[in-house]
């Protein structure tokens, strides 16, 4: 009977070593998925800083473009400016050199009269 009893000792002390081995294998294994997801974790954390980065460096590039379209919108306003001013210089210079042609032509005429003048003249003399 001390022999029943022991063998079944024995027994039950195999069954809780494998019981307590298959536990282990289970929580090594459960240990090593949670050393997986930290490490994937980490990476996504790693990822989503790369993009707050990269997300950082286009905003700061957007206004930088913002500063240089606002300078070149000033600037063509600017160079409009000039230009219709220039248009307007150009219109006054356009009438001053007719007006000159007309004197001109009033000169000419004048001096042809003057001419016409000083030949009769001479030929009275």
């Amino acid at each position: 009977m001390e022999d029943k009893i022991l063998q079944a000792i024995e027994g039950l002390k195999e069954d809780s070593t494998r019981r307590f081995d298959a536990l282990t294998s289970q929580v090594n294994t459960l240990t090593s998925q949670m050393n997986t997801l930290t490490n994937q974790v980490n990476t996504l954390a790693n990822q989503g800083d790369t993009l707050t980065n990269q997300v950082n460096t286009l905003t700061n590039q957007v206004n930088e473009n913002t500063q240089i379209l606002k300078a070149l919108e000033h600037l063509a306003q600017v160079n409009r400016a000039e230009r219709d001013r220039m248009i307007m210089d150009i219109a006054e210079i356009h009438g001053e050199v007719r007006a000159i042609r007309k004197d001109l032509s009033t000169v000419e005429l004048v001096t042809a009269n003057n001419w016409s003048d000083i030949a009769k003249l001479k030929s009275i003399k």
